[in-house]
């Protein structure tokens, strides 16, 4: 016999929250709950519960006139010619979170899943969903609880919404399907049971409303976004490092050169990679660098540039309602429309991912030059710290360049834009797809890519310059404080070369470093070096 189950103890909850019906939330308040800074919570504000409860209201007034409303008592998709009959309208929404319990591939992670989960509850409290407010109150009940449905990332084409993977968000509500809850996979009706809430009966409209929506897609991009961010900076960093090694021209980066052309993004990085660089007089060994480094900058900024007006279509896509049908209380409409649609999401992460990719294809060629005796102006082949007779054995990057380069191809080949592969699909209702949520998956992957790119040039970049510094005394004080910091937190992570070791441990930390946003650079607090 099963042994009943209690409640378990209540964790520690994160000691902040978001605040979901007051006004706009940001990338950075997903992210703050998808990474545990935060915990969520329903604004207590009265004009938003009478929002909420408006919507459903009419709903039910609406159907008991006998009115038709698309996915409340028609068939779904195809079949919205199809009427159900009043006494099967209450199971309706139920099978349509079953039949659509069929994705596969990798499940989503942790990070992931609450960055899905809070952009779906963002997108139901718009307030015209037509939900109710107890589906509100378990949605967050799920995020605050940690209680994550297993999502599987392969299934949806983007409209109408990511239908498959929020089927599995809506069964957790209902208590079906499984779970991961402090740190076990369960099933949602024990998890329920723990967490002390009864499963929800899902009222006509809400089967639709949690799964017709682009929640997969905005979650995921928002991921994407900051993770682009942060690797944009890191970018200029490595540069800066890069130009250090290769004794380079700090002139490439001066601001009186770029007020000519004035990207503001590409402005920005040159300006961070001019400060990191010290205003010494050493003699240059070529008058004009080779444009991995000094056309860094023009390849930086694009990405830097494009960060902002994906941000503001992410962040739209974020605080809107993107179901269908939609339902004004207030005004008593049932809009029908095609909202689901992740275009915008779609096209931004096709835009991010080949930006990225650039970024990428930068690094594996500034990882190049380092390591060549023929381009890396006296330092040792393939960066090599041992000296005398071993250094004959010895071949320190030369495998790691050959892995940066395998990484930087796998990223070029996925910058194919899925938003351009739209299938038609379910009786060529959906005939036209985003494929949003493919290009999120496929961004987030290059990024991963771009990320192991950049812990390896990481890792060579401080290499570089060490060995500059062992061949020219005088470049130790040629680092500014920003850089030596950086030098001196990298090196805790993994040590001067000079035996050959493996460095795949090495590799993966500093990537997971890297994911994490580890390295906070160029905050204003930061000196930077004087014109």
């Amino acid at each position: 016999m099963d042994m009943p189950l209690t409640p378990l103890p209540a964790s520690a909850p994160p000691t902040t929250a978001v605040t979901v019906g007051e006004g706009r939330l940001t990338i950075e308040d997903v992210l703050r709950v998808a990474r545990g800074d935060a915990t969520v919570r329903l604004s207590t504000a009265p004009g938003f519960a009478r929002r909420i409860r408006s919507g459903a209201n009419f709903l039910e007034r609406l159907l008991a006139d006998d009115g038709t409303v698309y996915g409340v008592n028609t068939g779904y998709g195809d079949s919205c010619t199809v009427g159900v009959p009043p006494e099967l309208v209450a199971e309706l929404p139920l099978h349509l979170t079953r039949y659509h319990g069929c994705g596969l591939g990798a499940h989503l992670d942790d990070e992931a899943t609450l960055a899905v989960l809070t952009c779906r509850l963002n997108s139901l409290a718009q307030g015209y969903s037509g939900v109710r407010w107890e589906l509100l109150e378990q949605l967050a009940a799920l995020i605050d609880q940690r209680v994550l449905p297993f999502i599987p990332a392969e299934g949806s084409v983007g409209a109408s919404g990511d239908l498959t993977p929020l089927s599995y968000v809506a069964a957790a509500l209902i208590g079906e399907r499984d779970v991961r809850h402090a740190g076990i996979r369960r099933t949602a009706a024990e998890a329920l049971v723990l967490i002390g809430r009864p499963p929800l009966r899902l009222a006509p409209k809400e089967g639709l409303a949690i799964m017709n929506g682009t929640a997969v897609m905005t979650g995921l991009a928002c991921l994407a976004w900051q993770r682009a961010e942060q690797l944009t900076r890191l970018c200029c960093r490595l540069t800066s490092l890069a130009s250090i090694a290769l004794r380079g021209n700090r002139g490439h980066f001066d601001p009186r050169l770029f007020a000519a052309k004035p990207h503001a993004g590409q402005n920005e990085a040159a300006a961070w990679i001019f400060g990191d660089i010290h205003a010494g007089e050493a003699e240059q060994i070529r008058l004009q660098d080779r444009y991995s480094i000094r056309c860094a900058p023009h390849v930086i900024g694009v990405a830097r540039d494009a960060l902002g007006w994906m941000r503001r279509d992410i962040e739209n896509e974020l605080n809107s309602a993107n179901d269908n049908p939609l339902i004004d209380g207030d005004a008593e409409l049932v809009l029908h429309g095609g909202h689901f649609y992740g275009g915008h999401i779609a096209f931004a992460m096709d835009a991010l991912k080949t930006a990225i990719a650039n970024l990428a294809d930068l690094m594996d060629r500034q990882l190049a030059l380092l390591v060549d005796s023929k381009y890396n102006h006296g330092l040792p082949q393939n960066l090599s710290g041992s000296r005398g007779a071993r250094a004959a054995i010895n071949h320190g990057f030369k495998a790691v360049q050959i892995g940066a380069s395998a990484w930087t191809a796998e990223a070029l080949k996925l910058t194919m834009p899925a938003s351009v592969f739209s299938r038609s699909t379910e009786c060529h209702n959906q005939d036209k797809v985003s494929m949003g949520t493919i290009a999120a998956r496929d961004c987030l992957r290059v990024l991963e890519l771009t990320e192991q790119v950049a812990a390896a040039l990481t890792l060579a970049t401080v290499q570089g310059v060490t060995l500059r510094q062992r061949l020219d005394d005088a470049a130790a004080a040629e680092l500014t404080p920003p850089v030596s910091r950086f030098m001196r937190s990298v090196g805790e992570h993994s040590p001067f070369l000079d035996e050959d070791r493996p460095l795949e441990a090495e590799l993966r930390a500093l990537t997971a470093l890297i994911r994490a946003g580890h390295w906070p650079l160029y905050p204003s607090e930061e000196p930077q070096a004087d014109v």
